[in-house]
């Protein structure tokens, strides 16, 4: 390492009582006096180096500039009535004047508030007194990749869409501007981290069934942000598709990161076609996200995923087992993961069963001991370093451009402690526990468990060559009513009160973000839930696939949906 150059010291804020200071959280308590004096000498010449780019014009690579759209980039916040559910954050109406494609032609796409629109505020479901910007949410000054990408096809943007704080959570009660309520069940989880995304387009989906006008404050379409499974729970809760990408495929440039190596964004729809489009405009290198490999397609190589399920639809309508080449794969470690409740292993294992059969695929049981290592896998190889990105926002040591705009205050402070305590006590989890592994971890530990990711990819991927498709409970459970604010013994409720509804929550789905593989939520079937027996709940079922195969996960779905329609159709006698 070589020192560009040496300062004087004048004008430092560095004395040699911090450097002893510095020496001490080292575990260095002996310091000789000469050597102490030629450290301070680096430390501010570090200081001087390090205030001459805090001085220096900031940089925005013009081709992430807000996309040129038809009208002024307005935004606004939904009245009560319009947002019941509070899926939406801000609202607004983009529609590029360029367009360069038709792919999304008039679609309408909510965006998750933790990828950046141009334009419109960033909250990242915080409370806005946790960002450094003194004035109001942050105002973003780019247009993340998939945003550009989305109003390029010809996609409409009519806003972002709530998502929970720090997008911290699996379930739908920590965002600052309240809980976010399923459609079919107000008061019940919608799931998360991106549960605004889902709402809105399971809202739209039953509005649209009822021909109901209020679909004018919902969306057809929408993304969110998946790192351990907050696509494909909400997804599950809500009775949608919602797909996890292969690590590397979609750009994940404009968008807070969680932890670099597990960060994926993906669509969520109520049809298989939308999700299809939505990867199509989506995925391809951008030349900026440092989680792009060498597989990552050029955007001009993007598969047609829209034409794969097109010939893939109409290959089912003229064989008589369309399924024959498939092969299905029930995991069998997923249907015994802690948490994981009865009616739903039972709904899943039977409709991926059934439905898969009908239409001649080879449907059966595989084992892979190490998956119920994963969501422990996914820990080590992450907590240690996860506030680092989340709270701080550093980059991950790669070349990364992250928007200056997203600030948070650090270091925290009490007022940081008492807020997400109150309404996210994860966000503070994960900044102990990063002091934890700094300190009481053995060097060495986190590389270790990012070895053992490799070897969890390396027993999917042998998993993978006996069969084209991993299935797997989604969300263990269907949607539960939010945790009781006050406690269950009516003063407020206590940390585990509020994160132990979560426990387990992702064990399914944690895994698949760490080994990159890809992963979709499939609806399934309906369960009921504890005092209303009027009202049926979905159940999610998860599909994985190998890495780059993100086609076979929509073929397959759609196999399944035409199983459903063979079974049925079997059974009722229609058919």
């Amino acid at each position: 390492m070589s020192i560009v150059s040496i300062s004087d010291g004048v004008g430092s804020n560095i004395s040699e009582k911090d450097l002893r200071s510095f020496a001490a959280q080292l575990h260095v308590e002996i310091l000789d006096n000469k050597d102490a004096k030629d450290y301070l000498t680096l430390l501010r010449s570090l200081e001087t180096v390090l205030g001459s780019i805090d001085n220096a014009p900031d940089y925005i690579p013009p081709d992430l500039l807000p996309l040129k759209t038809l009208e002024d980039r307005k935004f606004w916040k939904p009245a009560p009535e319009d947002n019941p559910f509070n899926g939406w954050s801000h609202q607004c109406d983009l529609r590029s004047a360029v367009p360069a494609s038709n792919l999304l032609h008039g679609r309408t796409v909510a965006i998750k508030d933790n990828i950046f629109v141009g334009g419109l505020p960033t909250t990242l479901g915080m409370p806005q007194t946790l960002f450094l910007h003194a004035d109001g949410y942050p105002i973003s000054p780019i247009d993340a990749v998939v945003v550009s990408r989305i109003l390029r096809a010809g996609g409409i943007i009519k806003g972002t869409s709530t998502c929970e704080s720090f997008c911290a959570s699996p379930l739908s009660f920590t965002s600052a501007t309240g809980p976010v309520h399923n459609p079919l069940l107000h008061n019940y989880t919608a799931g998360g981290s991106s549960s605004g995304s889902a709402v809105l387009v399971a809202a739209h989906r039953l509005a649209s069934k009822r021909g109901d006008s209020s679909t004018g404050h919902t969306v057809e379409l929408s993304i969110g942000t998946d790192q351990a499974g907050s696509v494909r729970i909400p997804a599950s809760y809500n009775g949608l598709y919602g797909l996890k990408p292969t690590f590397g495929l979609v750009p994940y440039t404009g968008a807070g990161s969680m932890s670099p190596m597990i960060d994926h964004l993906g669509p969520l729809a109520a049809e298989l076609e939308d999700v299809a489009a939505l990867l199509e405009v989506m995925a391809g290198y951008d030349g900026y996200d440092p989680r792009m490999t060498p597989q990552t397609p050029l955007v001009h190589q993007v598969k047609p995923y829209s034409k794969l399920l097109l010939q893939a639809r109409q290959d089912m309508r003229y064989t008589s087992s369309p399924g024959h080449k498939l092969r299905v794969g029930l995991l069998k470690e997923s249907f015994h993961m802690p948490g994981i409740a009865a009616d739903v292993r039972d709904i899943v294992y039977q409709a991926a069963t059934r439905y898969f059969k009908a239409v001649g695929t080879s449907v059966v049981e595989v084992s892979v001991p190490m998956h119920q290592q994963g969501p422990a896998i996914w820990t080590a190889a992450t907590r240690p370093s996860m506030s680092s990105y989340l709270c701080q926002g550093n980059p991950s040591g790669h070349l990364s451009l992250i928007s200056p705009h997203t600030q948070i205050k650090w270091p925290p402070s009490q007022e940081t402690y008492d807020t997400l305590t109150d309404s996210n006590p994860a966000v503070v989890n994960i900044m102990l526990s990063e002091k934890f592994a700094k300190e009481f971890c053995k060097g060495g530990l986190e590389a270790k468990a990012h070895r053992l990711v490799f070897a969890l990819r390396a027993d999917y991927d042998a998993a993978l060559q006996h069969v084209d498709i991993l299935v797997t409970p989604c969300a263990p459970t269907v949607a539960m009513p939010h945790p009781d604010p006050n406690g269950p013994d009516g003063r407020r409720a206590s940390i585990l009160d509020k994160l132990g509804v979560a426990v387990g929550l992702t064990s399914n789905t944690c895994p698949f973000n760490v080994t990159g593989h890809p992963g979709m939520n499939v609806p399934c079937g309906f369960s009921k839930t504890e005092g209303h027996p009027d009202v049926l709940l979905p159940v999610g079922m998860q599909i994985v696939a190998r890495r780059w195969a993100d086609e076979q996960l929509i073929e397959a779905a759609a196999l399944f949906e035409r199983g459903r329609e063979v079974f049925e159709g079997t059974v009722h006698g229609s058919e």
